[in-house]
């Protein structure tokens, strides 16, 4: 009896990702079959959150199962699982606030929902991809999405320029990250993560140029999608041109599908021998500062803006660069105990900057008064006396940013740069911990302005009832996981270990 090329187990495992597509078609096909008329923003937007739950379900009700699928392509472990809810978080919370933003007027919002789900498809592609192919495909799919959602806002200077150097960078980037996986192919004969691996102690004994910089290539491609320095020059400007919700869903979700990828190439390891790339002290220590440098400039440069989209687009560059700390720390984990330990962190940092993140772009599109405003720290000023509760909720994922007891934050960063000192990675626990001293600076501005100056006249609150709900839902998670990090770190723990 031969056995089938799909089984049933490998369509459970990308059963999310058919949710996704299914209920992404629904509204573009109610759209087409009404003469091109426009469905009401709130019938797509209950469509869209409709798949993103039922593909969280179906997630969630397969935790626990490992599981390799389509030739050994896919992976389905407990980090596919955590990657998986972390971008459906992200993309639900963006689809609430781009239903109540000032951009939409009721034109294209089918096409915007459909653009999202299928971007999350690619994302969903990327955390289970166990071959470097299948993650480009995933990217790329991920990114094409991402190119027109960008270019889609109605204002019309920022958002078109934005776009056009997102794709022409990311175009770019992308050709540098496939021409790099063809090094590696004919270096080692395969691109499924595993074989790659258990490569590399062999291929770097021989000193192997051709691994050397297919490897390099490869992270550059890496690099581009996550914001690492010297690849971070597109953030501020994207971030900045880019609709709100846009912005949000950029930087959680594409930074979480993206870094799990990244932690699959380097920790993929062999329990037994521990090959890894991490091993070839070069790669060790370009790694180590390309972290450094992210975090030193994301900070510096963060403490210099006053346009809060701005700020949080180089906070985003800085969070990158604390990640990267995690990923270098499970590569270069000596037991396979250390690694998986350190790949918790990392997941629990994803988590925790998700949160965060989403809960302050939430409160820009409270405050954008009309398409092309671009919030500034001064527009702040004395909310606290026109809206306790949101300047309550916004201080509170600020002080978390800045990493201050008890928040998420705080355990966050604790536990990340605890993983790193126990791997004798002193010196990038010592710059982590002095840029975090920096980011202080710019993350209390607001809570300054909020509470310590007059009410600006042109504040404006608008009624956006579901992006009000996600900035306090994720101040109040912020708390409360801060409170609960080590049952939380225990339970991604035991997640993790389900890894194959």
């Amino acid at each position: 009896m031969t056995t089938p090329l799909v089984s049933l187990k490998d369509m459970l495992v990308v059963a999310p990702m058919f949710a996704l597509l299914f209920m992404s078609l629904i509204p573009v096909m109610i759209k087409v079959f009404n003469g091109n008329k426009e469905p009401k923003p709130f019938v797509t937007v209950v469509y869209a959150l409709l798949g993103v739950i039922v593909a969280g379900g179906l997630t969630a009700s397969l935790a626990g199962m490992k599981h390799v699928a389509f030739s050994e392509s896919i992976v389905f472990d407990g980090m596919a699982v955590w990657g998986s809810l972390l971008v459906l978080i992200s993309g639900g919370f963006s689809l609430m606030l781009a239903y109540d933003h000032v951009e939409t007027d009721g034109r294209q919002f089918s096409e915007q929902c459909f653009l999202m789900l299928g971007s999350m498809i690619g994302m969903l592609i990327v955390v289970m991809s166990n071959d470097l192919i299948v993650t480009f495909l995933g990217i790329e799919m991920m990114s094409l999405c991402l190119y027109i959602l960008v270019a889609m806002s109605r204002e019309h200077t920022l958002s078109k320029e934005a776009a056009f150097k997102y794709f022409v960078l990311g175009s770019f980037a992308s050709a540098v990250f496939l021409y790099g996986i063809a090094l590696l192919y004919g270096t080692v004969g395969s691109t499924q993560n595993p074989v790659v691996t258990a490569k590399v102690a062999e291929l770097l004994a021989n000193h192997n140029q051709l691994f050397y910089l297919g490897l390099a290539m490869v992270i550059i491609g890496f690099a581009f999608k996550v914001s690492i320095f010297p690849f971070h020059a597109w953030t501020p400007d994207v971030y900045q041109g880019a609709s709100t919700p846009i912005t949000a869903f950029m930087a959680t979700a594409v930074k979480a599908a993206t870094f799990i990828a990244i932690l699959r190439l380097f920790q993929h390891a062999d329990p037994a021998t521990r090959s890894s790339f991490l091993a070839e002290p070069k790669f060790l220590s370009v790694l180590s500062w390309l972290a450094v440098l992210s975090m030193l400039l994301g900070n510096v440069a963060a403490v210099m803006q006053n346009n809060f989209k701005r700020i949080l687009a180089y906070s985003s560059i800085s969070h990158s660069g604390y990640l990267l700390v995690g990923v270098i720390t499970a590569g270069f984990a000596e037991r396979i105990e250390s690694s998986l330990a350190a790949t918790t962190v990392v997941l629990f940092y994803l988590f925790s900057y998700t949160l965060m993140t989403l809960g302050a772009f939430s409160l820009i599109g409270i405050l954008e008064k009309q398409v092309g405003h671009s919030l500034t720290v001064d527009d702040l000023k004395g909310l606290a006396s026109r809206s306790p509760v949101l300047a309550g909720a916004l201080a509170i994922i600020m002080f978390s940013l800045a990493g201050v007891p008890p928040t998420i934050g705080f355990f966050a960063k604790f536990s990340l740069f605890g993983a790193a000192i126990e791997q004798n990675l002193y010196w990038l626990a010592f710059w982590g911990v002095m840029t975090s001293v920096v980011a202080v600076f710019y993350y209390l501005r607001p809570v300054v302005a909020m509470y310590m100056a007059e009410a600006s006249e042109t504040l404006v609150l608008r009624p956006a009832v579901l992006t009000r709900m996600t900035l306090v839902l994720t101040a109040i998670a912020t708390i409360i996981f801060g409170l609960a990090s080590s049952p939380v770190l225990e339970f991604v723990s035991e997640s993790v270990l389900t890894r194959l």
